[in-house]
This record gives structure tokens, C-alpha cells and sequence, in this order.
């Protein structure tokens, strides 16, 4: 049972990740000797500097790490397209990835329009990204923005079904 086996290892590693960075944070608790002074004195929480310190970066693109890695990133894009235009198309996150500096020769995107002319309930639009893809969806019938990373095709697309040309 190769299935229960790889979902245990990948449980063991998580866990042994989850103590590295315990362990890392713990790492940068200042070692110098309390303070002195009366005890009203206010000292800085180390704990509270470790722990503000990850959640105050944002993310930027890191073109030479995974797509797991830069799906933050993806997303932190495709969240302010929405922010902008609770309305957003295709085409709106096309235009704002390139300008974030995905390549567009390695994206697709779904029609905003049905084959009888009606509003896609969502659209999809996806990154080839170190040979995994960035897949993000946005509409109605979605529940609003959702994203994933999963492998290409064995043609190499990250979507299936109809899509529509990137010409502009």
C-alpha cells in the first residue's frame, strides 16, 4: 500500500519541517542578559519579533524557485486584480501577471464567454512555471479566488478543455 506509505512519509516530513523552523526561530532569541533595571521596565517580546518577522514579508517573484514557492506571489497578483475589479476577466489577470513578470508565452487562459454568448460562471488562467503550473480561478460559481500548483498535461498545458488565444 504505496498510497498510506507516501501520505505517512509526507505527514513524518511535514512534521520534521514544522520542528526545523521551531527550532530556526528559536534560534534568534537574543542570548544578551536580562535586563537590570526595575521590573516596570518594557522589554521586547523575542518571541513576538521571531514570529512577525515571516508574516511581514511579502512576497516577490523568485524565478529560479518552485512554483509552490512563488504561488503566494501568484496569488498576492491575482488578489489585487480583484481588489481593483471585483468584475475582473481573462484578460485582467493576463495583463497583471505579465506586468508582475510571469512570461505570457507560458500562460492560458479560459473564455470570459460561454459558446452562446453568456458570462462564464469563472475563468481560469494558468502560469508554466518550472514545470509545474500556477493555476488560479475567479467568478461566482467558484466561491471567488482559488489557486493551486499541479503538473502539466503530458502535452505540457495546464488546462484542459477550451482556451483562448493570448494575442493582445
Amino acid at each position: 500500500m504505496t498510497g498510506g506509505t507516501d501520505i505517512c512519509s509526507r505527514g513524518i516530513i511535514a512534521v520534521i519541517v514544522g520542528l526545523a523552523a521551531v527550532a530556526a526561530l528559536a534560534g534568534c532569541t537574543p542570548t544578551s542578559p536580562a535586563p537590570t533595571t526595575s521590573a516596570t521596565t518594557r522589554v521586547a517580546s523575542p518571541t513576538a519579533t521571531a514570529s512577525a518577522t515571516p508574516s511581514a514579508a511579502v512576497p516577490e517573484l523568485a524565478p529560479t524557485l518552485s512554483a509552490e514557492r512563488n504561488q503566494p506571489y501568484f496569488d498576492l497578483v491575482n488578489n489585487k486584480v480583484i481588489a481593483a475589479n471585483a468584475g475582473a476577466g481573462g484578460r485582467d489577470f493576463i495583463d497583471a501577471l505579465v506586468a508582475a513578470g510571469f512570461d505570457k508565452a507560458a500562460m492560458q487562459v479560459t473564455p470570459d464567454r460561454t459558446a452562446v454568448n453568456l458570462a462564464a460562471d469563472s475563468v481560469q488562467f494558468s502560469v508554466l512555471f518550472n514545470e509545474k503550473c500556477l493555476v488560479g480561478q475567479y467568478g461566482p460559481a467558484s466561491g471567488g479566488y482559488h489557486s493551486v500548483v499541479v503538473s502539466p498535461t503530458a502535452q505540457g498545458a495546464c488546462l484542459v478543455g477550451s482556451t483562448r488565444p493570448i494575442d493582445w
